[in-house]
């Protein structure tokens, strides 16, 4: 039966805005390949995430191999994705694609500690990317609000165990995350703020 092949975890929906928050990654079984979560700041785990907006810049940031990294642009803040040789497909795809591009990523969270100690740096491992248009974009910001705001109207329930560590690990008041669903939503009706991609003739 279906129901008993292992499925993979859900790719959730989060802004730069909130995804950048968050620092605090942990499994929830002592196996070594248990699931390594990285714990939004609305009070939800992200083993996987599908994050939508511009491509604006792409480098090279490889020095024996190709590594290459991905800024990505949404209503509310910065995504940076970096692809290389276990990430083949992604990392050919961020090679081909030419700034600015409408991009959808799912992939992996990963934490950094620099060596300045100048706090956690969060970032996208890419399973998968690809160009998108902008009403695929539009439609992800619209979806990924509401699941904000579905998150944030649960924070305070009881039984919400990741709120709860939320709330614990961070010193962050959710609302914050609704003003920024509002400002995400308002961009899309002023017509975005983010550049354009251009579309050749």
């Amino acid at each position: 039966m279906s129901a008993e092949i292992p499925s993979r975890e859900v790719a959730r929906r989060a802004f730069a805005g909130e995804f950048n928050d968050a620092s605090y990654t942990f499994r929830e079984s002592d196996d070594e390949r248990a699931p390594i979560y990285l714990l939004l700041p609305t009070g939800e785990r992200a083993n996987r995430v599908f994050v939508v907006g511009t491509l604006t810049e792409k480098e090279n940031i490889g020095e024996e191999s190709e590594y290459w990294r991905g800024r990505v642009v949404d209503p509310t803040g910065t995504f940076f994705a970096y692809a290389g040789q276990y990430q083949p497909e992604a990392a050919a795809t961020l090679r081909e694609i030419e700034p600015p591009a409408y991009v959808a990523i799912v992939g992996k969270p990963r934490t950094y500690e620099p060596e300045d100690g100048d706090g956690v740096l969060v970032s996208i491992q890419p399973e998968s990317v690809s160009v998108v248009d902008a009403a695929t974009r539009d439609r992800w910001v619209v979806e990924t609000a509401e699941r904000t705001l579905d998150r944030i109207e649960a924070f305070d329930a009881e039984t919400n165990e990741y709120a709860a560590m939320a709330e614990e690990r961070y010193d962050l008041p959710v609302e914050t995350y609704r003003d920024k669903v509002i400002a995400a939503l308002e961009s899309l009706e002023e017509g975005d703020a983010e550049p354009e991609p251009e579309i050749e003739a």
